[in-house]
C-alpha cells in the first residue's frame, strides 16, 4: 500500500535556497541518496498532478502551475498557480532551483492532493542524476516522474513507430530512463523516475495520460494554465 502523502500546506517550508553553484550542488549531493528509484509507486492513482512553469520574455518572471486530473476521465479536479521571479541563475544541471519555490507554493495551494506528480522535465535522466522530478519528489515525499520533450543526457536507438514502443535511454553504461512513443509515428518523449516509482510503472502512467496527444494531458493542462497566468502577471 502506498503511504499517504504529507499535508500539502507543509511542503513549501522544506526548500533550501542556495546562493552559489557550489551550494546548489551540495544540496543535490545531500538529497540524492534520499531518492527512491525502486517504487513501485501507485499503479492506479486516483489523482495525478501535472507541473509546468512558463517564463516571461525577460527570462526572470515566471508562473508555475499545477493541475490535478482524474487519470481515468482526464477531468481537471483542481488547479493552483504561483507567480514570482526565478529563484536561481540559469545554470545547466541546476535548473530546478529556479522553479522549485514557485512550484512548491502552487502545490501548497491545492485543495485536492495528488497521488502522483508528473513533471515537465527529468528525474534520473539528468547530468547529476537529480533532476526536477527527483528534487520535487524528495521534498514532498510523493511519487514523481519526469517526462521531458527533449533529452538532457543519454543516447538511444529506436524506438519503433507504434504507440507504446520504447528504447532504453543510456548515459555511459547506465540506463537512466526510456524513450517512449506515446502516439504512432510522432516524436517520442523521455521518461525517467523521479521518486517512489519504478520505470515500468512510470511509462505505464505516461501512456495512460496520453490517449490522444504526444504529451501527457497533465502537462498540456499545466502548460496552458501557467501561460495564461503569465500573461496576466506580465500585464499582457
Amino acid at each position: 500500500m502506498v503511504a499517504p502523502p504529507p499535508e500539502l500546506s507543509t511542503v513549501s517550508a522544506t526548500i533550501e535556497t542556495p546562493g552559489t553553484v557550489a551550494e546548489a550542488e551540495a544540496v543535490q549531493d545531500r538529497l540524492r541518496p534520499l531518492v527512491d528509484l525502486a517504487g513501485p509507486g501507485p499503479t492506479a492513482p486516483r489523482t495525478v498532478a501535472g507541473l509546468d512553469v512558463a517564463y516571461a520574455e525577460d527570462g526572470d518572471r515566471l508562473a508555475a502551475a499545477v493541475t490535478v486530473l482524474d487519470p481515468t476521465t482526464l477531468a481537471v479536479l483542481d488547479t493552483a498557480v504561483a507567480t514570482g521571479r526565478a529563484a536561481f541563475d540559469y545554470v545547466p544541471g541546476l535548473f530546478a532551483f529556479r522553479e522549485l519555490p514557485a512550484l512548491l507554493t502552487a502545490l501548497a495551494r491545492l485543495a485536492v492532493e495528488p497521488e502522483l506528480l508528473v513533471c515537465d522535465g527529468h528525474g534520473l535522466a539528468h547530468p547529476r542524476r537529480f533532476g526536477l522530478a527527483c528534487h520535487l519528489g524528495v521534498l514532498t515525499d510523493r511519487p514523481a516522474i519526469g517526462v521531458g520533450k527533449t533529452p538532457l543526457v543519454g543516447t538511444w536507438a529506436g524506438p519503433e513507430r507504434r504507440r507504446g514502443s520504447w528504447a532504453p535511454l543510456v548515459d555511459g553504461t547506465e540506463q537512466v530512463g526510456r524513450v517512449l512513443r506515446t502516439q504512432d509515428g510522432v516524436k517520442p518523449v523521455f521518461v525517467s523516475v523521479g521518486h517512489r516509482m519504478d520505470l515500468d510503472n512510470a511509462c505505464a502512467q505516461v501512456l495512460r495520460l496520453t490517449p490522444r496527444y504526444r504529451l501527457p494531458e497533465t502537462t498540456r493542462q499545466a502548460d496552458r494554465l501557467c501561460r495564461a497566468e503569465l500573461r496576466k502577471y506580465a500585464g499582457v
